[in-house]
């Protein structure tokens, strides 16, 4: 797995001071950084939380070539799923199901031929992509008796738009294994909150306007100020992972259904839900399907709420929709 941009922001807002100590951890995992702030229970946990990240990365890096799915991808024989794979595959194809095929993570072929995946990018052309749209599906893909099975051999997975939300709850729970009940953990912009921040209140993560200049994130140019105690939220966006070609722009957004980048006016999604694998998979689904699509899956799936900022015009101004339930997140526009 691999990230490179992080699309949101934490801001600690002046308010009560909670009495409580809080521990702050970072690092480097799935090619991204994390950031943990929990409550001080029982001290630092930050060996203890790099050792259960590194054992995740085994199952789920296409970049660890002796992990889970590095090892089904090459096409041995009698890989076990272990319990990330596991629960990864069951809530992918979920989504899957729920999004009409907008999310797949079989689509690792075809996004290592547009240069968006783990293997280095080639001349795409209408045939190579007619010919390798056979091996996407998750229906080419099975678990029995606890072996992962492809149905061809040209089948291969890249999990990077759901692994990342899939760890964050991980550490999460992990987190709450240990009785912490205040806490933020982020991965690669992709988070989960618990109780009050450090000042007291819930936590307040700003979500980076949709421009290509990564000053303006750094600078913390926000669109959307929320408000979380409890719930996780994941963002995904096309404006700065892309590269041009011919004068042409690709952005990293495939569509699994046809095997092409998505040419639509989204800019970025954020999802809400109660854990942040789920909300993980469906920013990326509704980055295929468009603003209208996109409203409508949400709007359907329980405990899910949404926002999307897509381009009005050519000149760059921005539009903001969000599903019914997603203002009560919301501390400000901007």
């Amino acid at each position: 797995m691999r990230c490179i941009y992080v699309f949101v922001s934490f801001i600690l807002l002046a308010g009560c001071s909670n009495s409580a100590k809080y521990i702050y951890n970072e690092g480097l995992i799935f090619g991204t950084f994390y950031h943990l702030t929990y409550e001080d229970v029982e001290g630092d946990l930050h060996g203890e939380i790099k050792e259960l990240l590194n054992l995740f990365n085994r199952s789920l890096s296409t970049f660890d070539t002796a992990s889970v799915i590095s090892r089904f991808n090459r096409g041995e024989k009698d890989v076990v799923a272990d319990r990330f794979f596991t629960e990864t595959f069951a809530k992918a194809k979920e989504v899957h199901h729920e999004s009409g095929g907008a999310f797949d993570i079989t689509i690792a072929p075809i996004a290592n031929a547009w240069g968006f995946g783990f293997e280095k990018r080639t001349e795409v052309t209408p045939e190579i992509i007619d010919s390798l749209m056979q091996f996407v599906g998750m229906d080419n893909v099975y678990i029995e008796n606890g072996i992962i099975h492809k149905k061809k051999e040209g089948v291969m997975l890249n999990v990077s738009a759901i692994a990342k939300g899939y760890g964050v709850d991980v550490v999460a729970k992990f987190l709450k294994s240990r009785g912490i009940g205040n806490y933020t953990v982020e991965i690669g912009g992709e988070v989960a909150t618990s109780g009050v921040n450090p000042k007291g209140n819930a936590w307040r993560i700003g979500i980076n306007k949709p421009v290509d200049d990564v000053t303006a994130a750094q600078n913390g140019e926000y669109k959307l100020i929320l408000q979380l105690s409890g719930q996780a939220l994941a963002t995904s966006g096309n404006y700065r992972n892309y590269y041009i070609k011919d004068g042409k722009k690709f952005a990293h957004t495939i569509d699994p259904r046809t095997g092409y980048a998505v040419q639509l006016s989204i800019l970025s999604t954020s999802i809400v839900a109660d854990d942040c694998m789920t909300a993980d998979a469906y920013a990326t689904a509704c980055m295929v399907l468009g603003v209208d699509d996109a409203m409508t899956l949400i709007e359907r799936i329980p405990n899910v709420e949404g926002c999307f900022i897509y381009e009005l015009t050519d000149s760059g101004i921005q539009g903001v929709a969000y599903t019914d339930g997603f203002d009560k997140y919301m501390a400000s526009v901007l």
